[in-house]
């Protein structure tokens, strides 16, 4: 396969070095992207690659916009994959003390940030000949509990999105029956428990993080989706958690 562009977005966690450094190293042209100027350049840095690092908001729809104009002012051609990493995590009591400010949070970070990525994007993901959306939830989305109710539900509202991005491509790539084109783009959903990293285990020696999936193997399978046919990853919820 010839060199993809793939934009890694929340590209300063440490599953977005992880991943920028397994798509570069796999021989893709890899930007990554963050709110915060100097940490994704720090963060683009600890790859070891030659990773671009690009600043946007991506909760802001507009910003999102001008970060196309960039990549085109930058000569990039269309973007072939995004792979959105952009979280976090919020959690109470149970449901009485499911605070606004936590909803708010998880929706910005969970929902709207991947609404507002797939919507600008995904015209290139569409023509592309191998396009890939890709996003991490969790095993919390389809198992709620009272006191992750704020964190389930938005985690189980982007899985939604992503499989409503994965039925647009399904139709307008296999919707005319006159002249049918092969599936060559998907949208999947990565479910994990929680992730764990190096700095993660280095910083707890005595916990074994049962379940958790390492950022190295979310990596690995970042790379995998743009080595296996569109036709059986697309709409797929691909479990990684162990």
């Amino acid at each position: 396969m010839t060199a993809l562009t793939i934009l890694v977005t929340g590209g300063s966690s440490a599953s977005g070095v992880a991943a920028a450094r397994a798509l570069a190293a796999a021989g893709h042209r890899v930007i990554t992207v963050g709110s915060d100027e100097a940490r994704i350049k720090a963060a683009a840095a600890e790859t070891g690659q030659d990773v671009t690092p690009l600043v946007c908001d991506l909760a802001s729809l507009e910003a999102v916009r001008e970060l196309n104009s960039d990549l085109e002012k930058l000569h990039i051609g269309g973007v072939d994959g995004v792979i959105h990493l952009v979280g976090g995590w919020r959690g109470a009591k149970g449901i009485e003390d499911q605070s606004d400010d936590d909803w708010d949070t998880m929706e910005r970070n969970a929902v709207t940030t991947l609404r507002n990525v797939s919507r600008v994007f995904y015209g290139q993901l569409e023509a592309s000949a191998h396009g890939r959306l890709a996003m991490v939830s969790s095993t919390s989305a389809s198992a709620p509990t009272a006191s992750a109710a704020s964190y389930a539900a938005a985690k189980a509202a982007a899985e939604a999105w992503t499989l409503a991005v994965a039925d647009g491509f399904r139709r307008e790539q296999s919707g005319n029956k006159d002249a049918p084109t092969e599936q060559h783009s998907a949208a999947v959903v990565f479910v994990v428990k929680a992730l764990v990293d190096a700095g993660m285990r280095e910083a707890h020696p005595e916990r074994r993080f049962p379940g958790y999936t390492d950022v190295e193997d979310l990596a690995a399978a970042a790379v995998g989706l743009f080595e296996q046919a569109a036709s059986e990853l697309n709409g797929q919820r691909i479990l990684l958690a162990k």
